[in-house]
């Protein structure tokens, strides 16, 4: 990784250097998924409840129970989950938890109507019980996890919050326009070890894009990849469209396509091979024949989809 030096133009403007980012331990932001598991309930026995949501709440995990419920002989309950976790033994009174399922619990569970967990970031929805947890984990208002690639990251919040993160814990480069202009060079391109950069957050459109460039093995073959990300759910992705051009000794190699959203994770997109990869073999041709040092140009740009009043077809909206 250390032998590559990422050099990138914004917009044709100030040459700025990239290095590659190391993983770095964050600390949990205000929406980090970091959370406690110390919320047992005492020997003393079950504290007391206000509502049938409480008594729908595990007093391991804290959070809402779903079948199978299980009680000990005392009556005491606590989720599925959380019954391996200690270690078989009823965490208010000690006593050996059996194979006891809380059927009434169960039964009480069905008649809820209960708000989106994310009705605080604006979802408004209201759900029976056992659909709750389904449109939780596809809702729109949910936090995202964090974009950057090369790390496993905890991080998750709003995109004001992931683009200020991304700035300032792992130093990524921002730039505002809707075209960019980068160069990669490699001292040796016989070497292609697992390296993964994020090179740009791109700011055009009054939305943020994420691009990254990384070297992997694609079977036994050695390649160079560069794709787009969108900060924002994949209904809004669709709106913009965006393109990569590598080339040199009179070759090209364009990719067109739509930004996939940060949603999917780095890996699912590099997976999917769903961006420009460019062969070792074709990079080392781009960069003059000469096999003593890779030089990859990578040029690109993003463009909003309009809906043309007219025809109504879509023309592509490019900004200055």
């Amino acid at each position: 990784m250390d032998s590559i030096e990422c050099i990138s133009y914004s917009d044709g403007n100030d040459e700025d250097e990239i290095q590659p980012h190391r993983h770095q331990h964050q600390a949990p932001g205000p929406f980090s998924s970091s959370k406690p598991h110390s919320n047992v309930v005492s020997s003393a026995g079950i504290r007391p409840t206000t509502s049938v949501h409480e008594l729908l709440e595990c007093p391991v995990c804290t959070n809402s129970m779903y079948p199978p419920i299980h009680q000990c002989h005392n009556g005491h309950t606590l989720c599925s989950t959380c019954k391996t976790r200690v270690q078989n033994r009823c965490p208010t009174c000690r006593q050996e938890l059996g194979d006891i399922r809380c059927l009434a619990l169960e039964k009480v569970a069905e008649s809820l109507e209960l708000p989106c967990k994310y009705c605080s970031l604006g979802c408004s929805e209201i759900f029976p019980y056992y659909s709750k947890l389904k449109h939780e984990a596809i809702c729109n208002f949910r936090p995202y996890n964090c974009p950057y690639a090369g790390s496993e990251c905890s991080v998750v919040g709003d995109i004001p919050y992931l683009v200020s993160h991304l700035r300032d814990d792992h130093k990524v480069d921002m730039h505002s326009g809707c075209t960019f202009n980068h160069r990669y060079v490699k001292s040796n391109p016989r070497e292609v070890e697992n390296a993964t950069w994020m090179l740009t957050v791109f700011h055009c459109f009054g939305q943020s894009f994420c691009l990254h460039f990384e070297a992997f093995q694609l079977g036994m073959a050695p390649v160079y990849m560069a794709f787009l990300r969108f900060m924002g759910d994949e209904a809004e992705a669709r709106n913009y469209s965006y393109s990569l051009e590598v080339g040199g000794n009179g070759r090209k190699l364009i990719f067109e396509g739509t930004p996939r959203s940060i949603r999917d994770s780095h890996r699912k997109v590099r997976d999917s091979h769903d961006g420009l990869i460019i062969q070792r073999n074709m990079a080392l041709f781009f960069s003059g024949g000469d096999t003593k040092e890779l030089k990859l140009r990578v040029t690109g740009r993003i463009w909003k989809e309009q809906q043309n009043p007219d025809g109504g077809a879509c023309i592509p909206n490019l900004c200055n």
